[in-house]
């Protein structure tokens, strides 16, 4: 059985060490975020998800989601009472509004608990998972009637709640969407459609479901300035709170797909639903959007954590194989052969595995401690910043930490060779769950041209000025340090590669648009790489000056600048042919006809 590990010294490390929470504590919200109480949180969660949630990942992926003739669905067996367990913890409570009954912990602190779950569990996950987006649309558009009767037992987690976008004809383009919303004269709408894709649409787990759906009301424009958003409860709620009748919502049928079996991913029929507006009629999709991004970045961290969970296992195959010899030399001469650990190609694939997981867990927990700042830094200036500052990294953080984090997992199943193929082993499962996050809340493709088409433009560059600012202040404060300094330089480097190919798109891809299509991929993963650099510079200086202290752990520390070297030296240097790839422009992409794509007979 693959095995799974927490890593809770690591969090504790960027937590308190890198983004040294407890210095924010005169801001709201960070007041309970000690770091005697942070530290109990990351070891109890990490306990919760190793322990309880960790042994059900491939009951999950082999049992499926059932759906009876009624259109109910039952989930893999054990997900009913670890899903208990986890709303007696409180743990979906951490970082929710404490006026609705949540800890009002910082963000920082949910995203850590997301990557647990989403490392043990993808498809358990899951079922909460969407629901932190819609409350946070709820508690930004919605009446305070809606919230007051919603939000309470949606933190709780005695509600869950999911997002309904897609339709058969339509995922991206929003504007085509046909679901319909129709007044009924009592302030309510009668809702009627299909969507797709629908992640937790049906389920055993709670007694309600709170859908959040996109529709048009008659009349509405026939685009995205159109759509409406709704609330679309499974049962319906009295005034007193408690459930009424069974609203008429179903789910036709259930995705057999790829990978995430556990999550009951639902095709859902509206047949005159009752919903109610949330937010101003034909404003919809601005409020989706503060749903999706939320479940962007939760998508990022779900790159992580699939190869996270295939690294600790490859690294364990590593030292228990035994397969040929050293090149320098027999490691273990007394024995028949060395663990395949010592060759070289697969110290390869581990150490990107490392670099990568430990980088972007700190990217992620940054990305987090943004959010949190946008709300409640000190000064409206501060505020913006963190706010330009979360936008731009958000499309990165989906986008090239799901590229990286599927490459790492297939890289860790090629580590078990023959054994990797084996279903019994587990990391068949890794790649097919990874695979998903690199495709839904909008494919990396859409998501490398909201970071290159809409966030780079955006207010005249501003929020990638500040970027480039934030890394070249990090890089200036490291050079000339013995350690930091070839660090920093190399660093230094990216950062130049990503401005040239900045000012290539400034210079080009105004009289030709294909051109900003065709580089913004590779733009994207530039941008991630200069990120993760930021955060392995950051680490390397936090792990230089505890080594001063002489720690007990200091083979830690070590290591963490061991890997942040590792990460410049293999790393960093794609940066430079990924910008060459943009300077080469849309022509020769663009260049074929359709019909010389097609196969001759």
């Amino acid at each position: 059985m693959p095995i799974y590990n927490a890593p809770t010294r690591d969090t504790r490390f960027v937590v308190n060490e890198v983004l040294n929470l407890e210095s924010f504590g005169n801001l709201p919200g960070f007041e309970n975020a000690t770091q005697d109480m942070t530290d109990t949180i990351i070891n109890e969660a990490g306990k919760f998800c190793s322990e309880v949630l960790a042994p059900l990942n491939q009951v999950g992926d082999q049992h499926g989601c059932t759906r009876h003739e009624d259109g109910s669905v039952t989930t893999p067996p054990g997900f009913k009472e670890a899903f208990d367990q986890y709303v007696e913890s409180g743990w979906g409570t951490i970082s929710t509004p404490e006026e609705f009954g949540g800890q009002g912990f910082p963000h920082v602190m949910g995203f850590v608990i997301e990557e647990f779950m989403a490392t043990s569990n993808q498809a358990f996950a899951m079922y909460p998972g969407l629901t932190t987006g819609a409350i946070s649309a709820l508690m930004a558009k919605g009446s305070d009637e809606q919230k007051q009767m919603y939000l309470p037992k949606m933190i709780s987690g005695e509600w869950l709640g999911t997002m309904n976008l897609t339709e058969p004809h339509c995922g991206t383009d929003l504007g085509m969407i046909r679901t319909k919303a129709e007044p009924n004269g009592d302030g309510s709408y009668s809702i009627t459609g299909t969507k797709i894709f629908i992640s937790a649409g049906e389920h055993d787990l709670t007694d309600n479901i709170i859908h959040l759906v996109l529709a048009k009301t008659p009349g509405a424009p026939d685009s995205t300035k159109g759509i409406s958003l709704f609330v679309v409860p499974k049962v319906l709620v009295n005034e007193d709170g408690s459930l009424g009748e069974r609203n008429a919502v179903s789910c036709g049928s259930i995705e057999h797909k790829m990978g995430i079996h556990g999550n009951s991913t639902c095709v859902l029929n509206y047949d005159g639903a009752k919903g109610w507006m949330v937010g101003e009629e034909n404003k919809g999709l601005a409020a989706m959007f503060i749903m999706m991004n939320a479940a962007r970045l939760g998508v990022g961290i779900q790159g992580l954590a699939q190869a996270e969970v295939a690294y600790q296992n490859a690294v364990a195959y590593a030292l228990d194989r035994r397969q040929g010899r050293a090149l320098t030399g027999p490691a273990e001469p007394e024995a028949k052969a060395d663990p395949i650990f010592v060759h070289p190609d697969v110290r390869r694939m581990l150490m990107d595995a490392k670099a990568f997981t430990e980088g972007m867990r700190a990217l992620c927990l940054w990305g987090a401690l943004l959010v949190d700042l946008t709300h409640k830094a000190a000064t409206e200036e501060e505020r913006a910043e963190a706010d330009a500052l979360i936008g731009l990294m958000t499309p990165v953080m989906k986008g090239y930490g799901t590229d990286k984090g599927y490459d790492i997992a297939t890289n860790m199943q090629q580590v078990f060779g023959g054994h990797g193929y084996v279903e019994e082993w587990g990391m068949s499962q890794f790649v097919r769950d990874a695979r998903i996050a690199m495709i839904y809340e909008g494919t990396n493709g859409v998501q490398a041209m909201d970071l290159c088409g809409r966030k780079l433009p955006q207010n005249g560059g501003a929020a990638v000025q500040a970027f480039f600012k934030v890394v070249a202040d990090d890089i200036a404060d490291a050079k000339g340090d013995e350690v930091l300094g070839p660090l920093a330089e190399k660093l230094e480097k990216a950062l130049n590669e990503q401005q040239a190919a900045t000012m290539w798109f400034m210079q080009n891809a105004m009289q030709n648009p294909n051109h900003l299509g065709a580089g913004a991929h590779h733009y994207m993963h530039i941008m991630g790489i200069v990120t993760l650099g930021l955060m392995w510079l950051r680490m390397a200086k936090v792990s230089k000056e505890a080594l001063a202290g002489s720690p007990e752990d200091a083979s830690f520390y070590e290591n963490k600048i061991a890997t942040a070297r590792y990460f410049m030296d293999r790393f960093i240097p794609d940066t430079g042919a990924l910008r060459r790839k943009i300077e080469t422009g849309a022509d020769s992409m663009m260049e074929l006809g359709e019909e010389a794509f097609a196969t001759a007979a």
